[in-house]
């Protein structure tokens, strides 16, 4: 049997494993010549002496910040992780809100350590990616509180960034999708812990929700630190697809115009639409790079979601296939952005894909 038959048979085998929860299985998607010389009446002229003059080199074009080369040409040392204060614990685990810098500024973070004795190599860890909240709105201690609590209790480290700009981190909070800031930070937050001492740098997963999604899978085809992602309702389009296929909210529509003033805009006009310089978008889309993704990804995603459509769930899962890759889609029927009619469901796969691919390491 071939790999691709192996992917189609674990492609199978996971919607037949949907569809028995209530949920639908994934349906694929309507997969020049010189002129000759005469004889001149007039004198051959005298040639010149050669110029001296020393050429002007041409300029080397600067790569834009979220290319991935460049993202990968960079470093994330991390740092320590500073203890601010120590929240109320869990059923089975402590929890607190630290820091940690990123680019120079102080980052905080939600991380909570399983109780009980250490392993000896240290606890495996998931980085859990946030999606968007407006920065001013969003708090560290409000948010995601089910998701974490069910990652935590499961008997891993997990550490939730603010991201800069976001609460009382440092830093303006200038977006995801024309910026690499938020990425660059959670791959310091991954340095973070690589060095902590209750960790274990070589057990260490990623999560992550709607925008959060993004930056697991930049993430992934950037370094080699994460062992499996798993991405709930993600923003895992290429560029091409975020600049004509989607607007995020409910009440807004895709349309091929992007609108002026927007970092869609503003990018077309500085380097081309996709059609005029495909060469720039592939360049900054992690869906470019999915023959180096670092480890097994899981995705889910309702059918019914109205801000990031379930097509970029399957498109990727598509692509992935292609790439080699082992992948694995989860569709929840008439479920929304949150998964919340299936969220039970869709965690308990998060946690036994999790403990497959990263705290057993297979």
């Amino acid at each position: 049997m071939n790999g691709r038959k192996i992917y189609w048979w674990i492609f199978i085998v996971s919607m037949l494993t949907v569809h028995a929860c209530g949920t639908t299985p994934a349906s694929p998607p309507t997969p020049t010549v010189a002129p000759s010389l005469t004889a001149s009446p007039f004198p051959t002229p005298t040639p010149t002496e050669p110029s001296t003059a020393t050429p002007v080199p041409t300029a080397t074009p600067i790569p834009h910040p979220l290319e991935i080369s460049a993202m990968r040409a960079r470093q994330y040392p991390g740092s320590d992780i500073v203890i601010e204060d120590v929240l109320d614990p869990g059923v089975n685990y402590s929890r607190y809100y630290v820091s940690y810098y990123s680019e120079g500024l102080k980052i905080y973070a939600l991380m909570t350590i399983p109780q009980g004795e250490r392993p000896a190599a240290g606890w495996p860890v998931v980085i859990f990616n946030h999606g968007y909240i407006p920065p001013d709105v969003y708090r560290t201690t409000e948010r995601y509180v089910a998701y974490v609590d069910r990652i935590a209790r499961s008997g891993y480290i997990v550490f939730r960034s603010d991201y800069r700009g976001h609460d009382r981190s440092e830093g303006v909070a200038g977006g995801a999708y024309s910026r690499p800031d938020y990425t660059v930070d959670v791959l310091n937050a991954v340095a973070s812990m690589k060095r902590h001492p209750d960790a274990d740098p070589n057990r260490i997963g990623m999560w992550g929700h709607s925008m959060g999604g993004y930056i697991t899978l930049r993430s992934m085809v950037i370094t080699g630190d994460i062992k499996a992602g798993v991405i709930w309702a993600g923003v895992v389009a290429s560029y091409s697809d975020l600049l004509y296929n989607w607007r995020r909210g409910p009440t807004a529509s895709p349309d091929s115009s992007p609108r002026p003033g927007s970092w869609r805009m503003t990018f077309v006009e500085q380097y081309g639409s996709p059609e005029e310089n495909p060469e720039f978008w592939d360049s900054i889309s992690a869906n470019s790079y999915l023959n180096d993704v670092s480890g097994p990804i899981q995705l889910h995603h309702g059918t019914s979601d109205t801000d990031v459509p379930v097509a970029f769930s399957e498109d990727l899962f598509f692509q992935m296939l292609d790439a080699g890759q082992y992948v694995e889609l989860y569709k929840y029927d008439g479920d929304n952005h949150n998964i919340s009619n299936y969220f039970s469901t869709a965690m308990q796969r998060t946690i036994e894909f999790f403990d497959r691919y990263v705290k057993l390491g297979e």
